[in-house]
């Protein structure tokens, strides 16, 4: 369920990326809306790496990955910022440093945890 629920967000990503203007979507929406599901891919595949079901170390596991990857914009070499000009580089890594998308991140690790916690309780029942 995890690995599924990864790939949807990827795909819903990709899209909001290509599509989110074009469909007259918010800028805020498409701005962050990015960071949020970056967030959540990132929970999502440390919760199926990790094959934990207890949500708090994933959650403060996942943080650390996206602020990580946050501040690491703040440093520069020329093979790191010719890497962050292609399309997998801003994908991944992005190419601008935001406290705002650290903001958006927790915003998407704590939802997805939110929504898989409650989708794997009612597969339960």
């Amino acid at each position: 369920m995890r690995i599924a629920g990864m790939v949807a967000v990827i795909a819903v990503g990709l899209a909001l990326r290509r599509f989110g203007y074009d469909l007259g979507l918010p800028f805020l929406v498409v701005k962050y809306g990015g960071s949020v599901l970056w967030g959540a891919m990132v929970y999502l595949a440390l919760a199926a790496l990790l094959n934990s079901t207890r949500a708090a170390p994933v959650i403060a596991f996942a943080v650390g990955i996206a602020a990580s990857v946050e501040f690491s914009r703040l440093y520069h070499t020329p093979w790191l910022d010719e890497f962050r000009l292609t399309t997998a580089g801003a994908l991944l890594l992005g190419r601008v440093f935001s406290l705002w998308n650290i903001l958006a991140y927790v915003a998407g690790i704590v939802t997805a945890a939110f929504i898989y916690r409650r989708l794997a309780r009612s597969k339960t029942r």
